[in-house]
């Protein structure tokens, strides 16, 4: 409950304190940061509509997003770094994307970040972003957007298809000789993240692995699973589908007999399962490693837990990085950002290496610039590790 009443302080400080939607440092270089609050949903004028009860889920990621830069700005403001922020609600009905995006103060912005949750909005900025030439850095899914001829749209969270490159890497390098088996289930992604990987396995320069596909219903059992696996040896289990039951159910199956030794490598949504891999060994990709026991991490544990007394999700910290890591490199570099993305002078947590993606070879523009570090972390059990 105190928690609550926090949040909601700071909701209304938000509809009310902040007149121009924005969070002050010192007025020189703008940075305008969109994320899905829907403070409408919650509140009529300045009166909060739910009373007592718990925030609806749908708000937490942004609102973590949110808090993460407010924690990012009291570190700037120590450091007397200058920035402006301004912070805008996508889910507005007051302000909607289009009226925001025409205000005066969005005019002499020289950085947009965004924590998106629907793709017409990520064309919506993208445009105007382009159209200003404002780098705009997307941090979450959905990445793209459709985005074409956009050199200044930067995705930090890459495509699943970049996913899928590093993975087959992965495996080509680590598991060359093994049997791969590969589950999916019935779906157009499904058969699309099959497809990549069989089209990779006909390209690579090397001996193509040793593949063998099974589809699975939603509603399968251990049994279906296990007579695929093999006792005799280390089975390298790929599940080929971001569907998270399909994920879980599957690690589960493979896990319920010790009969079986078994690494399952899964696909980015798994970050997001908090109890996957439990009594099993997985391993995952992610765009983003957060170490929750360096010194850096303690302190934004530390702080989000004397400000809201909870512990500070995976937003709060993509919300600080976004803010203190570009916002840093903006001050450094001002209108020639865009060519220094990848800059590891003022790294937090993770490494970045922002690439230029042209889909059509003939095109001269890049369709937009995106982010090929991949993290692999392995799980087993409770212990988390990076291993590539």
């Amino acid at each position: 409950m105190q928690q609550l009443k926090k949040i909601v302080t700071l909701f209304i400080g938000l509809l009310i304190g902040y007149a121009t939607e924005a969070q002050v440092i010192n007025k020189q270089l703008k940075v305008a940061v969109f994320a899905p609050i829907y403070l409408d949903t919650l509140f009529v004028g300045a009166t909060y509509k739910l009373g007592n009860a718990n925030l609806p889920k749908l708000v937490l990621p942004g609102l973590d997003f949110y808090n993460g830069m407010l924690l990012a700005i009291d570190s700037l403001n120590k450091e007397k770094q200058s920035l402006e922020v301004l912070f805008f609600d996508t889910k507005s009905n007051e302000n909607p994307i289009e009226i925001i995006l025409d205000k005066k103060e969005m005019q002499d912005v020289s950085l947009i970040i965004a924590a998106f949750n629907n793709r017409i909005e990520v064309k919506t900025i993208a445009d105007f972003a382009l159209e200003k030439n404002i780098p705009l850095l997307s941090m979450t899914y959905p990445n793209d957007g459709g985005i074409t001829g956009n050199p200044f749209f930067a995705m930090v969270n890459p495509t699943l298809k970049t996913h899928l490159d590093a993975i087959y890497k992965f495996i080509h390098k680590t598991y060359p000789i093994n049997h791969i088996t590969v589950f999916k289930r019935k779906g157009t992604t499904e058969d699309m993240i099959v497809g990549s990987f069989n089209e990779l396995n006909k390209k690579t320069q090397g001996l193509p692995l040793k593949i063998k596909t099974v589809e699975l219903s939603d509603t399968f059992t251990t049994a279906q699973v296990q007579m695929h696996l093999d006792s005799t040896k280390e089975n390298i289990i790929v599940c080929a589908s971001l569907n998270e039951a399909f994920g879980y159910n599957l690690v589960k199956s493979i896990a319920s007999s010790k009969k079986y030794k078994a690494i399952t490598i899964g696909m980015p949504t798994w970050d997001a399962i908090k109890d996957i891999g439990k009594d099993a060994e997985i391993i995952y990709t992610t765009p983003y490693n957060y170490s929750r026991t360096d010194k850096i991490a303690q302190q934004i544990n530390n702080q989000y837990r004397n400000n809201y007394f909870g512990r500070p999700s995976d937003m709060v910290f993509k919300g600080f990085e976004a803010l203190y890591h570009f916002g840093k490199l903006l001050i450094t570099y001002n209108k020639n950002l865009i060519a220094h993305l990848s800059d590891k002078s003022y790294k937090l947590f993770n490494d970045f290496d922002f690439q230029p993606v042209k889909q059509k070879n003939d095109t001269a523009i890049p369709d937009y610039l995106e982010n090929k570090k991949i993290y692999f972390i392995k799980k087993v059990d409770t212990q988390i590790k990076v291993v590539y």
